[in-house]
């Protein structure tokens, strides 16, 4: 490979050893630097968008953002009738009086009707 990397490197020994996996549940922990960086960037107002977005994927490892993505799931619904789909790849449909009634405007954007968007 062009890209040489130890991280790499300990990846493909894990999945030497077991293709599968199947020791591990994909709930990944945390040492407490990423944290720890992150709260000390917000402090100093640097952006750090890898560093927080590895932080915040380990969260939803755990489990933690079904609340968040419920609550994201209610809103669409709200905003435009976007219904959640099923797994299996079915298109939801849009259920009658659901939502705001929308209209595209000339650049793709829904706009309610009464012209906010």
């Amino acid at each position: 490979s062009v890209v040489s990397s130890w991280l790499l490197d300990l990846t493909a020994a894990a999945f030497h050893s077991d293709p599968h996996q199947s020791e591990f549940e994909g709930r990944v922990s945390e040492s407490g630097e990423g944290r720890w960086t992150a709260l000390a960037a917000i402090d100093e107002g640097v952006p750090i968008p890898v560093i927080s977005a590895s932080l915040f994927s380990r969260f939803s490892s755990r489990g933690n953002d079904l609340t968040a993505n419920k609550v994201l799931s209610a809103m669409r619904k709200q905003f435009g009738g976007h219904a959640e789909k099923k797994e299996g790849g079915g298109h939801a449909e849009k259920k009658e009086g659901g939502g705001h009634a929308e209209k595209k405007d000339g650049g793709g954007h829904a706009e309610k009707k009464d012209g906010g968007k």
